[in-house]
């Protein structure tokens, strides 16, 4: 089963954001964004729930330092990006 990714306007712009300050990850970034589409459960993507004020939305890894925040809708088989960047300013 793949899923569909919905990138709203906020994402978007948060991502090229992300990409500009490090250009270096971009090929780690699509990529993860791939799994997420085909296997949000694939363990190189460590997909997690978080809790506290962040409950109810999951952390993806890119890479051991950086993370992308979502919003895990399974039963739409949709995955809603909410964030990407840093561990620490991400959480």
């Amino acid at each position: 089963m793949s899923f569909l990714l919905v990138f709203t306007e906020q994402y978007e712009k948060r991502a090229g954001r992300f990409l500009k300050r490090h250009p270096e990850l971009e090929k780690q970034y699509l990529k993860t964004l791939q799994l997420l589409e085909m296997n949000p459960h694939h363990p190189s993507l460590r997909l997690h729930a978080l809790s506290g004020k962040l409950q109810g939305l999951h952390s993806v890894s890119i890479n051991l330092s950086y993370r992308i925040t979502l919003e895990l809708l399974i039963q739409d088989e949709e995955i809603i990006p909410v964030n990407v960047g840093d561990h620490d300013p991400v959480y």
